[in-house]
């Protein structure tokens, strides 16, 4: 099966190493990424100031990401994490998240749709 999509976001052939191969087995992990609602409560941390629950979700959503190689998440994600732990206020990078999360869902559809 060949399923193309841009690298700097999704990492395919990564993931699949990852789990033997099983691409049937990838579309199901990435289906529960879609259905999961932890970039919501991101969101909602960051709006209200619980820069604590902010921190832990970010940590999250990095770990989740990496182990299904999706790359740009991953990244951001980790950059998130330590602007909150240091203090610093995230709204650009949490901004820069939110788009490269919309991006990701899109060719995770793409892969599950495949």
């Amino acid at each position: 099966m060949d399923i193309t999509v841009d690298k700097e976001y999704i990492n395919v052939d990564d993931a699949l190493k990852r789990i033997g191969g099983n691409m049937g087995l990838y579309k199901k992990l990435l289906g529960r990424f879609l259905e999961s609602n932890h970039f919501d409560a991101l969101d909602s941390a960051i709006a209200t100031g619980n820069m604590e629950e902010a921190s832990h979700m970010a940590h999250t959503i990095k770990g989740v990401c990496s182990n299904l190689s999706l790359v740009k998440i991953t990244a951001i994600s980790t950059e998130l994490e330590q602007c909150i732990k240091a203090g610093q206020d995230p709204g650009a990078c949490f901004d820069e998240l939110k788009q490269a999360y919309t991006t990701t869902i899109d060719m995770v559809k793409e892969i599950i749709s495949a």
